[in-house]
């Protein structure tokens, strides 16, 4: 296979509402070889979204601002986070080498180099299954995936990542928040988090485009949250005691319950107790 990147000369625009960095990188960086910063946007991906659609946006366009005010979760929850203190951005890509049906493999490579970036910093991450970023038994982040698709053929994909950087407080009907400083006792250069998250988010889009889903596959297994642990769940059927064992390459949780009888579920058909 062969792809064509285009490199812009390192350049930085800064006015009143926004900065723009280009970046050299001679490795053909997809992943944050552009980087658009905001003070405010009502949602990263929206304003991701919006671009789109006025015309040809550079892959690998990374959006990103010091707060939202109408941040964006799975199915329709909002991101709450202080002004300045986190992670809110997302990524613009053009993954044509994957099929629609095989989307999920984008949630996959997004979720694992978040933990990659995590795990540099010494903080052990976990996938709580689908898209959130746990360090043991609390929440650090989130991703939210929006895929515009084709035909058969996703045309376009907008990442946002929400990730818990120098917060300490955060609202009480957030049940299990953390945060990168709560964690390390450390405070953290935002920008500079982000320019290194980039980085191996990269390093895992490459992984996608050249094929290595073998590797996506086992990494992401073996990062999953509660992954051999028998815990409870609970389903249409009720309460029951089970452990998580696989996802299929389509985004299903495969669950084992001490039967050994093995469930499939879709997103939001079971939950976590």
């Amino acid at each position: 296979m062969y792809v064509q990147y285009t490199f812009y000369s390192s350049e930085t625009i800064v006015n009143s509402t926004s900065k723009i960095i280009f970046t050299d990188n001679y490795q053909a960086m997809i992943i944050g070889s552009r980087k658009l910063y905001f003070e405010k946007l009502a949602s990263t991906n929206s304003h991701a979204h919006a671009m789109l659609r006025k015309g040809k946006v550079q892959e690998g366009t990374v959006v990103y601002t010091a707060f939202q005010s109408a941040g964006k979760g799975q199915a329709g929850n909002r991101w709450e986070s202080e002004k300045g203190m986190n992670i809110l951005m997302s990524v613009i890509l053009f993954p044509t080498v994957i099929r629609a049906d095989r989307q999920f493999y984008l949630t996959k490579i997004i979720s694992l180099g978040v933990c990659d970036y995590l795990r540099s910093c010494s903080i052990d991450a976990s996938i709580k299954w689908p898209n959130d970023i746990y360090v043991k038994d609390f929440k650090a982040g989130g991703i939210l995936i929006e895929n515009s698709i084709i035909r058969n053929e996703i045309d376009h994909c907008v990442a946002g990542i929400g990730l818990n950087v120098n917060q300490k407080s955060f609202p009480p009907e957030i049940p299990n928040p953390t945060s990168m400083s709560l964690i390390t006792g450390r405070e953290y250069d935002v920008e500079q988090c982000i320019s290194d998250l980039c980085q191996k988010l990269d390093a895992r889009y490459k992984q996608l485009i050249y094929n290595k889903t073998g590797r996506i596959d086992e990494d992401y297994k073996s990062s999953l949250y509660r992954l051999n642990q028998f815990t409870e769940f609970r389903d249409s059927r009720g309460i029951f005691e089970g452990r998580i064992i696989s996802v299929s390459d389509s985004g299903r949780l495969h669950i084992e319950d001490r039967r050994g009888r093995i469930y499939e579920y879709g997103f939001r058909e079971v939950d976590f107790l």
